[in-house]
């Protein structure tokens, strides 16, 4: 997953090597580790009072395959992805582990501490920065046998519109594209460019997973394309607004 900040103001830029003008991604600080500790502490314990539905439309798809997947959701549905890739995905799959994608913007740090608090391995990148990198990066993680995330609408926008960079990553990898959304009976919306979504302690919250999308590594341009429609148009149809 593309993990960013919610507010719309531009974060301050990744340093850069003098010599190549390579990215490098800002690391945690340590006021980030305890902040980072604090919030995923109160998601932990925000998600053990929400009511859980699951609707699995994938017709068992995780039972069967087992193996690493693609997962993707929507930028604005990030509050609760990981509680629920551990509660449902990671208990039906014997994988290694799981990577993601997040920013290697000073903010991204912050948000990189969060994943590994998480227990998950951070990939710094994104679409507008050092996003090559970072797809190599994933790839390799796929390679150790771990779940990938990246939000396909991230990390600027604009809202529920996939981008190429998850098409690029299942090509390269060969990984079924795992969509997932939710919908929630109580929160609150950030005003945000994507609308960030903040569950309410004891809301009802309808998990769905969609059928996998597979990119065969010798696609053509224009069935690539209609894949990436297809995506497109699931998670839409996985998610009410």
């Amino acid at each position: 997953m593309i993990v960013e900040p919610t507010h719309s103001q531009p974060t301050a830029s990744p340093r850069r090597n003098r010599s190549g003008g390579v990215v490098v991604p800002h690391p945690p600080r340590w006021f980030h580790w305890v902040a980072a500790w604090l919030i995923v502490t109160v998601i932990r314990a925000l998600a053990a009072t929400l009511r859980f539905r699951w609707h699995d439309g994938s017709d068992g798809f995780l039972d069967r395959h087992s193996g690493p997947a693609i997962y993707c959701v929507w930028h604005n549905r990030l509050a609760l992805c990981l509680p629920a890739y551990y509660s449902y995905a990671k208990r039906r799959t014997r994988t290694a582990g799981f990577a993601a994608m997040v920013s290697a913007s000073k903010d991204g740090g912050f948000l990189a501490a969060v994943l590994e608090c998480f227990g998950v391995q951070p990939v710094r990148g994104s679409s507008s920065r050092r996003g090559p990198q970072a797809l190599l990066e994933l790839t390799t993680w796929a390679e150790k046998g771990y779940d990938l995330a990246i939000t396909p609408d991230g990390p600027r926008g604009p809202r529920y519109i996939v981008q190429e960079g998850i098409m690029s990553l299942a090509q390269l990898t060969g990984l079924p594209i795992m969509p997932f959304s939710y919908d929630l009976g109580w929160k609150v919306c950030l005003k945000s460019w994507d609308r960030f979504q903040i569950p309410l302690p004891f809301s009802r919250c309808d998990m769905k997973i969609g059928q996998p999308i597979k990119v065969p590594r010798g696609i053509s341009a224009e069935d690539r394309a209609s894949l990436r429609r297809q995506l497109e148009q699931t998670l839409k149809q996985l998610t009410l607004e």
